[in-house]
């Protein structure tokens, strides 16, 4: 039903329409993320602030599986304008990094490259039912990514620009 895309939970779930933009709608919904992290305040990716961070990444990815599941439901399994998952794997990738424009950017080349490889247990994760499988593999990816981001960080800090 052409209306379907209009419901509020596939409009949350596209990530108000990316994920139903044309080809790769997984990297548009990532872009959107990207976009949506310069947006945002510095001082919210702060040492400091990780006590906020970090529950507010849980409490929206909770979210992001409860809307997947129910976008699922008019959608498809694991259809691929559901793009809300793509935002908890870009912000899982940027945490515990200074905000800086190149860490954005790695963050996304690198989470991107995860999400689409699959490595174990990525590729697992997203045989889970509903949303959960939706939306922990791309949390996996992130967490590769944050991991390969943490110790490029710590080699050597100047690639990211600090």
């Amino acid at each position: 039903m052409k209306n379907d895309k209009l419901k509020p939970q596939n409009l949350i779930a596209s990530f108000l329409g990316l994920g139903y933009l044309p080809k790769a709608p997984g990297t548009w919904g990532s872009i959107g993320a990207l976009g949506l992290y310069y947006l945002l305040p510095a001082s919210w990716f702060e040492l400091w602030n990780l006590k906020y961070y970090l529950p507010g990444l849980l409490l929206f990815s909770l979210f992001a599986v409860w809307i997947s599941g129910k976008a699922e439901k008019t959608l498809g399994h694991d259809a691929p304008s559901i793009v809300i998952d793509e935002v908890c794997g870009f912000f899982t990738a940027a945490a515990f990094l200074p905000k800086t424009i190149l860490v954005g950017i790695y963050a996304f080349v690198l989470f991107r490259v995860f999400d689409i490889a699959k490595p174990f247990p990525v590729n697992i994760s997203q045989k889970l039912p509903r949303g959960w499988g939706i939306v922990l593999d791309d949390i996996l990816a992130g967490i590769y990514a944050l991991i390969l981001l943490q110790i490029i960080n710590a080699i050597y800090p100047k690639f990211f620009g600090i």
